[in-house]
């Protein structure tokens, strides 16, 4: 079984690997594969290729890695401690008030002060998602509140964010409008070397922390009475957990738009592969988060030469299908 476990990581990481090669290799121009070896590890290149692998193609590839194990790590755990298969960062208004921070600032333009303009609606989708983080972080605290309580609040949070943003959309002019849909379909296209370090370096410190608490997330999986028989303190584990993922998708979201189904597809995938030890199923749900996002890249790229589709689009258009096999499986399993 460990062989198995093993065996699909590597698997998932080779074609990670060769995803991000095409993703560099596709593009305005096509650019061959001993070249982009040369431009990423020499700088040399024909013309500007070098300049066009390393600044533009390499920073969008690596991007499209980390923003999808970041909501494929978010979507685990998320789904783990509230022990919802249909669970996601979305599901609990991350999603919606990323969306209606930025529409704050493409509507409005205004939103967090001494924040410069280009950054505002980044700023804007970050905090007010991690405002969303602290108030299902801080209803988690209460006594009793059970994961049926913290869902219901994530839902009623996702409903309140989604109408703000329709009454901003409805005051807004067609530019405005525009952008804002733009930015909700989710695009790597304003991707940076900065803004990839600071996802990468959240992702990481976050999943060094989950990962410590390995064999407690796994029980949770229990019920609460039975994880807190082998010494789990389950309110602490569950608020802790919700914080982190809710961190990971805020940060993801605030740089992408909105990415739908990464977080709620992988997770599934990862459990059908390697069950619920979070030793593989956590490193497993990061890796098919990244493949599906990698791969929905590529599609976007090709499904209309030329243009480049904004990859939450795409997203949603693998993850719907998916989505619906899922549903019917799960009716078949308890029948």
């Amino acid at each position: 079984m460990l062989k198995r476990r093993r065996i699909i990581i590597v698997f998932f990481s080779v074609a990670i690997i060769a995803f991000a090669l095409l993703n560099m290799a596709i593009g305005s121009t096509q650019i061959a594969l001993i070249d982009i070896i040369k431009a990423v590890f020499l700088g040399t290149g024909e013309g500007n290729q070098a300049m066009i692998i390393r600044s533009i193609r390499l920073p969008m590839a690596l991007m499209a890695i980390v923003v999808g194990a970041a909501l494929g790590v978010s979507g685990c755990e998320i789904q783990t401690i509230l022990r919802n298969p249909i669970a996601s960062p979305f599901t609990l208004g991350i999603s919606s008030a990323a969306s209606f921070g930025a529409a704050l600032g493409l509507i409005l333009n205004t939103g967090i002060p001494f924040v410069s303009e280009t950054l505002l609606v980044t700023a804007n989708a970050f905090v007010f998602s991690f405002v969303v983080a602290m108030a299902i972080y801080l209803f988690s605290r209460q006594r009793q509140v059970g994961k049926t309580a913290i869902i219901l609040f994530g839902v009623a949070l996702n409903f309140l964010f989604s109408a703000l943003t329709m009454a901003l959309q409805y005051i807004a002019d067609e530019d405005a409008l525009q952008s804002l849909v733009f930015w909700n379909f989710g695009s790597l296209l304003k991707t940076t070397w900065i803004k990839f370090g600071i996802v990468a370096i959240v992702l990481l410190c976050c999943t060094l922390l989950l990962y410590r608490n390995a064999w407690r997330l796994t029980a949770m999986t229990l019920d609460d009475s039975k994880a807190m028989s082998i010494g789990v303190n389950v309110s602490k584990m569950r608020r802790m957990a919700i914080l982190t993922a809710s961190l990971l998708a805020g940060i993801a979201v605030c740089f992408v738009g909105t990415i739908g189904f990464v977080g709620l597809i992988a997770p599934h995938i990862a459990r059908q592969l390697v069950g619920e030890d979070q030793r593989y199923f956590m490193p497993l749900s990061a890796l098919i988060g990244a493949f599906v996002l990698s791969f929905a890249f590529v599609l976007s790229k090709l499904i209309m030469p030329g243009v480049i589709l904004p990859i939450g689009l795409v997203t949603s258009i693998i993850g719907i299908p998916f989505f619906i096999v899922i549903i019917f499986h799960r009716m078949k399993v308890m029948l």
